[in-house]
Order: C-alpha cells, then structure tokens, then sequence
C-alpha cells in the first residue's frame, strides 16, 4: 500500500519544495545555536542523527568545525568495523583483476561462446556460462559487478559511520570534481586505489598535488584515454615530431570528443567478463588503431573540469598543445594481467620531443616534466583558484554563491598557494555560510537524501546484506534466481535516483544544485525509499519505526515524538496536514516515512 500512497503524496511534495519553507517557531533562549548546529551538520555532513545537535550545541558549533577541519584528529574506529565484510574494498588493482578478470584469452572464447548463443534465454546463458566456468577450470571470486557493488556499499557505510563527516564530504566533492567511470574495463579495479591513494591524503592539502595525484592515476589516465597518448610521429626522431600537425587527433581529426558524447567509442565497456552485463555498440573500435595519435581527451578536461574551468580563457590550441606536453603518460600493465599492478610510468618514446605553447607559454621539450610544469601552471593560475572557490562555495552555502565570498575564497587560494583547507576554512567560517537564507536553501542529492535518513532514524546496517551477498551463487555465477527475485537495495534506489555511484559515465561528475534533482520521478522514488526505509524493507538496513517515539499513544504524540527527531528544524504546518489526512491510528512506519519524505527532509 505504500507505494500508491508516494503516489499521491508526491505531487504535494513537489509542490511543497517550489517554494520556500514556513518560518518556524522560536524554541527557547539557545534557538539561535541549536540552529546553527543544525546547518552545520546538514551542510558539513550528512546530516544529525539523534543526539547529535545537542552534542554539537553543548561543544559549541565553531569548535565542532574546527575539529572537523582537522579529520586526523578524531578518533573513527566506526567505519572500518562496518566495512569488515566487503573484502574488495581491501584488495589491490592486480588482486582484483586476478580474482574478478577472466584472462583475456578465455575473454575472447567466452565471448564466441556467447555469440553462438544469440537469441538464447537469460536462464540458458547463464547455464551455457556455467559449464564453461567448469570446463575451463576458472574459480574466479564473482562477477565484475560486485567489485562495484561493494565499492558503493563502502562509500555509503562510511558516510553514514564517520565521525570525520566533514572529511567524507569533502572526499566525496573532489571524487565528483575528479570524476572517473567504473564501468569502463579495467577502471573498476582501479578505482578503491584511486580513491585510498590519489584523493583521500589529498583532500586537505595543496590543490597541485591533489592534481598531480589524479593526473597520474591509472584510473584517470585509462578513464580518459591518455594511457592511449602518442606523438603522431613517435618513433621517427624528433624533427620528424617537430613537422607534425599538433593540431590532428587520433583518427587523423581534429581533437578527440568527449566521452559520452555522440559518436565517441571511447567510453565503451572494455573488457568485462560479465556475460549479465549489457555490451555496448561498437565495443571493439579497432584498439590499434587508436593508439595511433594524439589524444585530447584529458587535456581537454583537466582545463574544463578541472582547473581553469569552461570560461577559464583557454583556447583549442592550448588543449592540443597540453596534450601534446602529455603524451607519454600512460600506464604499465594497464589491465593487471602481467603480474604487476597497474600503475604509471613515463614512456619518453611515446613523448612528443616538439616544443609548445600553452596558455601563451613555451615549453621546451622535456619529457616528463613537461606535463609537471602544465600541472603546475593550472594548479596555481587565478582562474583554477576562482573556479575552484566557486565551486566549493557552491557545495557549501547556496547554488549561487555570494560573489564576495567566492572572491575572498579565491584570494584565499591563491595566497596560501592552493591550500584546501584554508579555502574550506574561508568559506565555512564566514557570515555568508550561517545567513538565515543560506539554511535549508539547498536541496539534498540522492546521495545526502539516503545517508541523512539512515542517520537520523538510527537504522542499523549490514554490509554483507546491503550488497546482497546472502544470495550470491558460487563460482561467480551471479545472484541466485535472478535480480527480479531480489530486494531492491540501497544502492539500486539511488540508482533510481539517478545517482549510481561511481557510474557517471561523462567526465562532468554529478550536479549538487536543486534543479537536478527536483523532478517528480525523482521525487516519488525518494518517498518510495523512505516508505521502504521506515518499514525495514531495505536488505541491510534495519529501523523499528516504534522506537523513534517508544512512548507516543497516538498520531498526534508519534509525529510530534518522532519530528523531534527526524526533523530537529521543526515540522511545517503543510507536513502536519499531510500526515494526519494519510493515516488512520498509530501507523509508525507510514508517518515516519511521511517525515523522511517531507519537503522539510529534502532540504539541507
């Protein structure tokens, strides 16, 4: 019955979220700090859970955020008990490869294999797989996808457990700002060492070597094709390299597309042994061939995405020429099957020896520290320091940032050379931050949604059942009975969502402002999930409703009871009307998930 229920309520929802919130009542002489802990931990977490705000009230809001500016001193023992059971999560590159790659040669045979069975049914291919599994003796872990699968339950479980919450959003802005694609071939198995060793020990620091980490992760490096990198003429001396047209791609075009875009095959699902995975057209685009020129397609990114940002005063020729500075950064052993693990090298014989111009600089040939000195150059150029700020100031206060603040987070960025922290800190600590119209001016992303429901109703969690490793058949066959007689996990919902972690296919990352988010499937799946929630229908996740308000007697005293807790801003006058039209008597379930679906919860 919850499901039409989210049916009817939604409209209401959508409606309710339009427009701006009802001004709450006053609730004693400490109201002013125990609103200000409230959009702390909304806005530098994940949000409360019960008992939070008043720890925070009771420390003092501005001694709360300096301890969480500085996550390594603060005891987090949570986190890794929890994520105890995913054993992926703990595995190298190559130990990944090993234990969920088929090797490439039993790859191409099962992939014949397949082909001989076109047109044949889910349950007789995956029959047809299985005897293939036994006939080549191959005891693999499981399927490519629970690589995945786990990654995401680890990233959910930390966020929810952390007490370092301002660091575990910080980590996930720069995962987002460097985005990579794990469904692209062997980047699943990259990306627990992308995020472990490029981001996490970078997340505070100076913004160059954040940079330099991920420009040389083979994650990055194979997401965006510049493993594949070669001067045109490599290999014909350097005045042959020195004729050459820098302005011609692969292909003998002009530039490289970005991936995702029309007609690029770059982001093609390369490699996996998955046979349940769907193959994309065009998936075997004459590799030789593109390992034949000039790439852009990180070039391209590191200045748009990255750095100087898309009005960063950057032309197509710097990209070709930055590219150029590139070639030569690739990877060895890309797909980990030659014994060692992935990881990056200089290759100066791919390395275009021509000298270049970049953003009105020369640079004289110089092999690898060529692309050292572009890094830098970006890293520290005014523009990266203003749209970084920008979107920093982004994340944190509104979806358009004061420009005054942003300004003085730039001056911030540029004077400590690049110091990420000092930037948060300008930011978090300024007056435009706790402004009464900065408080739940924002709306939340599929992934703060999810993880501040699960922390404000004090729901229990199981990894091994929050990836459904319970149905998991042996050898790697797959779930038992298919995914249509499973549970719809955490994961699945934000999916649902639109928000797949780890699966934005373009370059661009997710977006944190309202209108991405505010449609209304978008909306009803959130009431779905929340109704789902409050009910314990989501495997992993365990919530008794009751003990939200252990002692409330009827709607009147539940809503009143459990509001204090989901919603310690206060519940709105329209959320009151709702809940008592909805429910007939004591429905814990169904009035707790009326809350976590209110316009109230939706907004950080």
């Amino acid at each position: 019955m919850h499901r039409p229920l989210a049916s009817v309520v939604t409209p209401l929802l959508c409606a309710a979220l339009a427009s701006p919130l009802p001004a709450l009542e006053g609730r004693g002489k400490d109201a002013e700090e125990e609103a200000r802990a409230i959009h702390a931990l909304n806005r530098l977490g994940y949000g409360p859970r019960p008992g939070d705000v008043e720890r925070v009230r009771q420390m003092g809001v501005d001694k709360w955020i300096e301890q969480q500016m500085h996550p390594e001193g603060i005891a987090d023992p949570e986190p890794e008990k929890a994520l105890a059971d995913l054993s992926t999560v703990h595995m190298s590159p190559k130990e990944l490869t090993e234990g969920y790659e088929l090797p490439r040669d039993l790859k191409a045979k099962m992939q014949r294999k397949r082909a001989e069975l076109e047109g044949a049914s889910e349950q007789e291919m995956r029959r047809a797989r299985q005897e293939f599994m036994k006939e080549n003796n191959i005891q693999l872990a499981g399927p490519p996808r629970e690589v995945v699968m786990e990654l995401q339950t680890a990233k959910l479980l930390r966020a929810i457990h952390s007490e370092r919450q301002l660091n575990e959003v910080l980590v996930d802005f720069w995962l987002n700002h460097f985005n990579v694609y794990a469904d692209k071939g062997p980047v699943k198995y990259m990306v627990t060492e992308y995020e472990q060793k490029a981001i996490r020990p970078h997340a505070w620091g100076k913004f160059e070597d954040l940079l330099r980490a991920t420009a040389e992760s083979p994650a990055m490096l194979f997401y965006l094709d510049n493993y594949l990198s070669v001067a045109p003429n490599a290999g014909q001396g350097d005045e042959g390299m020195r004729r050459n047209n820098p302005r011609r791609g692969a292909f003998g075009r002009p530039g490289n597309r970005r991936p995702g875009r029309p007609g690029d095959t770059t982001m093609m699902n390369e490699g996996d042994n998955d046979g349940e995975m769907r193959r994309r057209p065009q998936a075997q685009a004459q590799p030789q061939q593109r390992r034949r020129g000039l790439n852009e397609n990180y070039a391209r990114e590191i200045m748009e995405l990255h750095t100087l940002g898309v009005d960063g005063g950057y032309t197509q020729k710097d990209v070709t020429e930055l590219a150029r500075c590139l070639t030569g950064w690739t990877i060895r052993d890309p797909r980990g099957q030659g014994g060692k693990e992935p990881e990056f090298m200089f290759d100066a014989r791919r390395h275009d020896n021509g000298d270049k111009v970049v953003l009105g600089k020369t640079v004289r040939s110089n092999g690898r520290q060529e692309g050292l000195d572009m890094l830098h150059m970006l890293a520290t150029h005014p523009s990266t320091a203003r749209f970084i700020s920008y979107k920093l100031a982004r994340r944190f206060v509104a979806d358009e940032p004061p420009k005054a603040l942003v300004d003085r987070a730039a001056e911030t960025f540029q004077k400590t050379e690049g110091d990420i922290r000092e930037v948060v800190k300008t930011i978090v600590t300024s007056k435009e931050f706790f402004a009464p119209e900065t408080r739940e001016a924002k709306t939340k992303t599929p992934l703060e949604f999810v993880v501040s429901a699960v922390r404000a109703s004090g729901a229990s969690t199981d990894a091994k059942l929050m990836t459904g490793n319970q149905r998991r058949g042996g050898g790697g066959g797959g779930r038992n009975g298919g995914a249509e007689n499973r549970s719809k996990l955490l994961g699945d919902y934000l999916a649902s969502m639109g928000m797949p972690l780890y699966l934005q296919q373009p370059p661009t990352g997710y977006k944190d402002t309202r209108e991405a988010w505010e449609s209304t499937s978008g909306l009803l799946t959130r009431l779905n999930f929340a109704f789902d929630l409050a009910g314990s229908r989501i495997p992993g996740l365990r919530l008794d409703a009751q003990k939200l308000a252990p002692r409330a007697a009827d709607t009147d005293s539940y809503l009143d009871d459990a509001a204090g807790v989901l919603l310690p801003s206060g519940v709105s006058e329209s959320t009151r009307t709702v809940v008592h039209r909805e429910s007939s008597g004591l429905d814990a379930p169904k009035i707790a998930g009326l809350l976590i679906g209110s316009p109230e919860f939706q907004r950080r």
